[in-house]
């Protein structure tokens, strides 16, 4: 069954605990966390203490997604705080190989993630230490953006290499567009504004996992 992953950017700031647990109580599968640092992406968000208050309250997987340009100063803190996946960006300076072995000593899943205009080649070439390869649907930063139908191909190029992990796609994915990104290799689902605020999360919980097996 295809997991799904609301993004809790898309979550109402100031009733962000309502917003989470409507989500957890609907049947989400994992919470996608989106860090930024306003210098990777033009855009600020969140702490490893609000990472270890979910943790501390909900009892979903956390998928915490680090738009940094030097994750390496948060990761540990996102790992103890109980970020169970932990994906970092092919395109910054640093040594990537190092981190997402890092990453898994410390016990967490190690992810890589490639924007829309990276060559999906970028991300294969840390398959071997990654368990998720996240292909950014849109420019990362900000919600409410169209899907970019690229990553359609990158998909099906992941999968073509025997890829076992867990495909993650993050950007403009909604209940009409989704059975493209399953069709592709999708795994799982990060979906923000097309779940908070749309009406009865449960009824689309439901219809997502019904129509995508």
């Amino acid at each position: 069954m295809i997991k799904v992953a609301p993004s809790i950017l898309a979550a109402d700031p100031i009733n962000l605990e309502r917003d989470v647990r409507s989500a957890v109580q609907a049947g989400c599968d994992w919470l996608h966390v989106d860090v930024m640092d306003a210098h990777f992406v033009p855009n600020l968000a969140y702490s490893p203490d609000v990472v270890r208050r979910l943790h501390q309250t909900f009892p979903v997987p956390l998928d915490v997604h680090l738009m940094m340009d030097h994750p390496e100063t948060l990761m540990d803190s996102f790992l103890d705080a109980g970020a169970q996946w932990l994906t970092i960006h092919a395109e910054i300076d640093a040594d990537v190989h190092m981190l997402l072995r890092h990453i898994r000593e410390k016990g967490g899943h190690p992810g890589i993630a490639i924007r829309p205009g990276t060559p999906v080649e970028s991300a294969l070439a840390y398959q071997d230490e990654a368990d998720l390869i996240l292909t950014m649907t849109v420019e990362p930063g900000f919600g409410g953006q169209k899907l970019d139908e690229r990553v359609l191909e990158k998909m099906k190029a992941i999968r073509r290499t025997g890829w076992q992990g867990e495909i993650e796609a993050d950007g403009g994915i909604r209940e009409d567009n989704l059975k493209l990104l399953t069709d592709s290799g999708l795994t799982v689902a990060v979906m923000g504004t097309a779940l908070f605020g749309k009406g009865n999360l449960e009824d689309a919980m439901k219809r997502i996992h019904a129509l995508h097996p």
